[in-house]
């Protein structure tokens, strides 16, 4: 087993997620493909994506950031509209939404983006999910994450996934390499 599957595999259990061969077998590691991995980056499993619904597990090393994107509409639909429910660990959901919280108490940043890729980070404004916490972006809408200092597990439950028409800020990125 691929050590980065391994590792994912290790933070589900953390979070008491069960899951059968099959599925450990499916676990995706998405390099997004940026020479920074796991700096940027994720692990998730799919457990299904038809055109009603999706239901993922993202797993996230700690301080990993999955870079900014967002999921336009396609074929009739409005886009991907999802909801992060935090289940164990932390996670910074940075979201194009005024009325999100933009720094902490003293007005430092508390994530820092991957280096060299600042530019392509233009959400500031955040909400911090702890286990039991959910957060609902909305179609079309710019965002990305970062896991806290011990990771995440987060769980998505969404419209209809399309990973390979996501918009993505940062030109260098193939979310499907």
């Amino acid at each position: 087993m691929n050590e980065y599957v391994q590792q994912t595999f290790n933070f589900l259990r953390q979070a008491e997620i069960t899951l059968t061969d099959e599925e450990v077998n499916r676990i995706e590691v998405a390099t997004f493909g940026l020479p920074d991995y796991p700096a940027s980056g994720l692990q998730l499993l799919t457990y299904i994506n038809s055109p009603r619904y999706c239901a993922k597990e993202l797993v996230l090393f700690p301080r990993q950031t999955c870079p900014e994107h967002r999921h336009p509409p396609f074929e009739g639909t409005p886009g991907k509209q999802e909801t992060f429910r935090c289940r164990w660990g932390e996670v910074y959901l940075f979201v194009d939404d005024d009325s999100l919280t933009q720094n902490d108490a003293d007005g430092q940043p508390v994530c820092q983006v991957p280096e060299g890729s600042e530019a392509w980070y233009t959400c500031t404004r955040y909400v911090l999910l702890r286990p039991g916490e959910q957060y609902t972006i909305p179609p079309d809408t710019r965002h990305w994450f970062q896991a806290g200092d011990k990771g995440a597990v987060v769980s998505e439950f969404s419209s209809e996934s399309r990973d390979e028409l996501d918009i993505f800020t940062d030109p260098r990125v193939n979310r499907l390499a």
